[in-house]
């Protein structure tokens, strides 16, 4: 199922933050790997705005992401595409899957899955499947009154999509293996869609033909293969790039307090010059490219 972005595809790349918080020069060299492929093959570089959490997105921080990119020197083709209106689509895929019985609904807590003896996975703690054993009765009694997520029912999904295989531009053909994700969430009450199938969707419907992102994402695509084929997606070639670490050694991150392009930026700091700078691999002082492996055994 699904079709494979061959060479004659238009190529089309995109850079997808998130309104949560300012960009970094992580930011900067994704983008600008994600840019510069577009370009060096002829094709379009999009934008997508990834603003689907309610609790943390801020509207003020768009026209910042805006501020950023234009001061880098990085134009887009396009209009950008903001995930808030693509409500309708998550939950139409959300719906086929349900009517497929490829989902069901999750009652627990955090605390309870890691009280059952849940196991870590590559997204921390794998769901141990309490809630898949429900009989129809009681989730839909407890549906109406409990606040609840959607979970991928993991092994029923691989038996129906068969052996699955996606392709890394760096590490070659990747045999598919969602499985050691567990039951992941699809949906939740606070978030319409997860990152795995708003992502999955929304490269489909940009006809993303080349999805550039950091390496921290490549156990990610395994799941993202099989959404792909249980919803009769194309499939894009992937490359997953080095990340940027700070002082510390752990990549940079909004969360961790990452020094903002915008603090360059009012610093007097030449944004083309920098991005130059990242393109030949010289990084500034205090940084360095993150030596992880990202890929589970």
């Amino acid at each position: 199922m699904g079709e494979k972005v061959t060479a004659r595809s238009p190529v089309r790349t995109r850079f997808a933050p998130s309104p949560n918080g300012a960009l970094h020069l992580g930011h900067a060299y994704a983008a600008c790997r994600a840019h510069d492929l577009a370009r060096d093959l002829g094709g379009a570089f999009l934008l997508r705005i990834e603003d689907i959490d309610g609790v943390r997105s801020r509207p003020e921080l768009v026209e910042a992401i805006f501020a950023d990119l234009g001061w880098l020197g990085l134009g887009w083709d396009g209009e950008v595409l903001f995930q808030s209106s693509r409500l309708a689509a998550y939950e139409a895929a959300l719906t086929l899957l349900k009517a497929r019985g490829l989902v069901y609904p999750c009652f627990c807590t955090r605390s309870q899955i890691a009280a059952a003896g849940a196991q870590p996975g590559p997204e921390g703690l794998v769901y141990p499947g309490t809630c898949r054993a429900l009989d129809k009765a009681e989730r839909e009694h407890r549906m109406a009154s409990e606040a609840h997520a959607w979970r991928l029912d993991m092994a029923r999904a691989i038996a129906e999509a068969g052996p699955l295989v996606w392709h890394d531009l760096q590490e070659g053909d990747q045999p598919a293996r969602p499985e050691v994700f567990g039951d992941v969430v699809l949906a939740r009450k606070d978030a319409p869609a997860s990152y795995h199938l708003a992502v999955t969707l929304d490269d489909a419907h940009q006809r993303i033909s080349h999805v550039v992102r950091g390496a921290d994402l490549f156990d990610a695509t395994h799941v993202h293969r099989l959404l792909q084929a249980l919803l009769d997606l194309p499939v894009p070639h992937y490359l997953h790039h080095a990340l940027l670490a700070g002082p510390d050694g752990r990549k940079l991150a909004k969360s961790e307090g990452a020094a903002a392009l915008a603090v360059l930026r009012d610093a007097g700091e030449d944004g083309p010059a920098l991005l130059e700078s990242l393109r030949k691999n010289h990084l500034a002082a205090g940084i360095s490219w993150v030596h992880a492996s990202y890929s589970f055994p």
